[in-house]
């Protein structure tokens, strides 16, 4: 008896030593080098923080907010033309290198044409306008929002982060190159959307008219994400590209009993029937995926800078799968990356404390990720409540928003290869990594003219002034000026040089 027990437990030593030296060999062997997607970056002019901040100060003292579809009104439209003038007068160089073109009224379009018009082109993007200050918090700025103060080293304002100093920078690049007597092999072309913000119609004018002249794009840049510091997944600055976005849909919940006086309620009430359903989509969320891209791609391009233990847990998810969801899903942001998220966002019911209504309503909001559809979330949907009598489910149109996820573009090719170096070299030899940009772009509209489409800004963000997106104390430092025009202007050559 006694050496079978010996026998059993050794059995066991050996199981479990083979096990461990599986995870380990799978550890050391997760992920690849970031260094194959390095290329040498072109020469370009040089460029001064302090003059830029001069220009991106001007216009961020035009408050060019948009609130909702339609905007700017007729006779609201004055800084969008105002701005149009800052640019045409602020960079002669490029305005008189290139065509410019208006669509949809104020979305600017801006042509510079190459010298192999055999070469499809590139297109760079960025948009004119800013959300507004929520009301009562405009004391809690370290600077008025809309005056384009520089302090303490940052520009502070509206459209700082999102996203006009993209649209300076890219403007100061291209007048510099201009400048400096540049001609691109590939043409570029660049469109400084109106009205991102709230429907995107003037970015589907620029694909129209992209797609009248049978214009396809070899790559489209757009905004999404920067270098982040410190990524968490590392905890050390990382530059992070965006190769998908999320989709949006926002389903209609209608429960439907008997009204009446609130002095002899039923049981199953319309607004407990909707408040059930709630809970229900709260508690039965989407599935998540790590196993396809971006995220795959995202983990495998950051597992070499990965904490051991991190590392080891992503290289062996058979194993801890159900942890690492865990953690995941105990963030918002990072819940975000990996799944279709649910976000009960409105409801409504009676017109008085005394009333029942016999309809009551509720908006659900989901930012579909590219392993989902609004056919599969509507499904998910209708499957959860199923079970809860008189509540019913329908895709909401009342808010004219509304586009299933991107498609994923490639990490193996130029266009991802001179993103990644330029990413690697503003941040000071920081590694790139692809992911999931988790809002809306302008770049949404342009998957009818281009396969390789990226959301990137060549500019270190700490992950603490992240916050400044449609929030607080939106500013961006005197230094990434610099950095993102140089970024830019490199990858305007290195895509347009061949």
């Amino acid at each position: 008896m006694l050496k079978r027990i010996g026998q059993f437990i050794g059995l066991l030593v050996l199981l479990a030593l083979v096990l461990v030296a599986v995870v380990v060999v799978r550890t050391m062997t997760f992920g690849k080098s970031n260094d194959a997607s390095r290329i040498e970056l072109p020469a370009v002019p040089e460029f001064s923080s302090n003059e830029i901040a001069t220009h991106l100060s001007d216009i961020l003292q035009l408050p060019t907010i948009t609130l909702t579809a339609g905007d700017p009104r007729p006779g609201q439209e004055g800084p969008w033309l105002e701005l149009r003038d800052y640019l045409q007068t602020t960079y002669p160089a490029f305005n008189a290198a290139a065509e410019r073109h208006l669509v949809a009224d104020h979305t600017i379009l801006y042509g510079w044409q190459g010298s192999d018009t055999s070469l499809d082109p590139i297109l760079l993007m960025a948009h004119q306008d800013v959300v507004p200050i929520n009301l009562g918090t405009e004391d809690q700025w370290d600077a008025p929002p809309f005056a384009g103060i520089v302090q303490d080293g940052y520009v502070y304002g509206r459209g700082t982060v999102d996203n006009k100093t993209s649209l300076i920078t890219i403007m100061e690049a291209a007048e510099a190159l201009a400048a400096s007597g540049y001609q691109p092999t590939r043409s570029i072309w660049i469109m400084f959307g109106h009205d991102e913000e709230v429907s995107g119609s003037g970015a589907q004018a620029g694909v129209d008219f992209f797609q009248e002249r049978d214009i396809r794009m070899e790559m489209v840049l757009d905004e999404g994400y920067f270098i982040v510091d410190p990524f968490p997944l590392t905890g050390a600055s990382t530059g992070v590209i965006g190769i998908a976005e999320k989709g949006y849909v926002t389903i209609r919940l209608t429960s439907t009993a008997q009204g009446g006086h609130s002095s002899t309620p039923p049981r199953n009430s319309a607004n407990v029937q909707l408040s059930r359903a709630l809970v229900a989509l709260d508690e039965q969320q989407m599935p998540a995926d790590f196993s396809r891209p971006p995220m795959s791609e995202m983990i495998s391009s950051v597992a070499a800078d990965m904490p051991f233990m991190t590392r080891m847990a992503f290289a062996n998810q058979w194993l801890f799968r159900p942890m690492i969801e865990d953690q995941f899903a105990a963030d918002g942001a990072s819940n975000a990356m990996i799944r279709t998220t649910t976000a009960p966002t409105m409801i409504s019911g009676s017109i008085k404390e005394n009333v029942l209504p016999q309809n009551s309503y509720a908006l659900v909001n989901f930012r579909i990720h590219p392993n989902d559809s609004v056919e599969t979330v509507l499904a998910h949907v209708r499957d959860v409540i199923s079970d809860i009598d008189g509540v019913t489910a329908d895709v909401d149109q009342s808010g004219g928003i509304g586009s299933e996820a991107s498609p994923v573009s490639p990490t193996e090719n130029r266009a991802y290869q001179v993103l990644a170096s330029v990413a690697s070299d503003a941040g000071g030899g920081v590694p790139a990594v692809p992911a999931l940009v988790l809002g809306a772009t302008d770049s949404r509209w342009t998957t009818e003219i281009s396969d390789n489409i990226y959301r990137f800004a060549p500019g270190v963000l700490p992950i603490g002034d992240l916050q400044g997106f449609h929030g607080t104390n939106e500013r961006i430092s005197v230094d990434n000026l610099e950095r993102m025009a140089r970024g830019y202007a490199q990858i305007m050559v290195a895509m347009s040089s061949e």
